[in-house]
């Protein structure tokens, strides 16, 4: 039997306010460079130049820095999702929880491994964090990628997650915990994943800041063979992953 076909959802662009605001400052930076060439008088048009070819510099790296952002968003992170997937070893029957899911881009990736489990995906969906982020957005990209039945959404704080004790067999999240500023928050949110998942359940947290932080974290909490692996340029800024197991009762400290 052929293969079934599905179509790419549309996943968005990260942090698009950063990257915004990159392109803003790239363009006042040419703008201003190229003026430094000629308002400062011959006497001084060394200066000028100096400033100029600076400020000139300053506009490619900035531009660099967000077009790589844009390739991040569009192919990079659709690599590391496959990554993240990879680590957790989907036997296709779990019950699978995605913390702050967005639009689904790990989601749906994952519900595609899945024939016989489910994918669940919690998100207070802040439109800061992801364009359009939406769960109308996640749930019309399941549709796309052919999983829509495999796949629910639900409007969830990572600090409170509305599942009960034990439930999901694997837990990932991907670009997402570092949203929370504050350490004890985080903190707060690491624990009631550890809260809803199985016993010998796997859990695995792709992010680019705090990696070492979550670690420690999850040891404490109860998760054994914690590993953190990276970072991977294939995104920007770098990413690492955390991984680790749920201790069980005849394994716990």
């Amino acid at each position: 039997m052929a293969e079934a076909r599905y179509h790419r959802g549309n996943y968005g662009i990260d942090a698009p306010k950063v990257v915004r605001n990159l392109a803003l400052l790239g363009i006042g930076f040419l703008i201003i460079g190229i003026a430094a060439f000629f308002v400062f008088p011959e006497r001084l048009h060394w200066l000028g130049a100096t400033i100029g070819t600076v400020l000139l510099i300053s506009f490619l790296v900035v531009i660099v820095e967000s077009l790589y952002m844009i390739w991040s968003s569009k192919i990079g992170k659709y690599r590391m999702r496959e990554k993240l997937l990879d680590l957790v070893q989907l036997r296709g029957d779990e019950l699978l929880l995605d913390v702050g899911c967005g639009r689904g881009l790990v989601l749906t990736a994952a519900a595609r491994r899945l024939p016989m489990g489910k994918a669940y995906g919690i998100d207070i969906w802040n439109k800061q964090d992801q364009s359009g982020n939406d769960p109308e957005a996640t749930k019309e990209n399941a549709r796309l990628e052919g999983v829509a039945e495999r796949v629910e959404v639900v409007n969830g704080d990572m600090r409170a997650i509305p599942f009960p004790d034990a439930h999901f067999d694997v837990l990932v999240s991907c670009l997402a915990v570092h949203n929370i500023y504050n350490r004890e928050e985080r903190r707060k949110a690491l624990s009631e994943m550890m809260r809803v998942l199985k016993p010998g359940g796997r859990v695995a947290i792709l992010d680019f800041q705090h990696s070492r932080e979550y670690a420690d974290a999850l040891f404490e909490l109860g998760t054994f063979d914690v590993r953190i692996s990276g970072p991977y340029w294939t995104m920007f800024p770098p990413v690492r992953i955390v991984t680790g197991s749920k201790r069980t009762k005849q394994t716990s400290l």
